[in-house]
């Protein structure tokens, strides 16, 4: 570990970048809710719990309009 660090050129944000047409939230939802979602992912071999939560999301809208 070096005894200084220089910041001076450091950036605020996310370390990854938000493709195109996606925006970062943050939003609190249930515990259960994850995990059921998570359980979801794992039990389908792999992928992304935060996808399924959008598809999830666009289902719903598709529904009520």
């Amino acid at each position: 570990m070096k005894r200084e660090y220089n910041f001076a050129n450091a950036k605020r944000g996310p370390a990854i970048p938000v493709p195109k047409g996606k925006s970062r939230v943050t939003i609190p939802l249930d515990e259960d809710v994850l995990d059921w979602f998570r359980q979801q992912v794992n039990r389908a071999g792999g992928g992304n719990y935060q996808s399924l939560i959008n598809d999830a999301l666009w289902e719903h809208i598709r529904r009520v309009r």
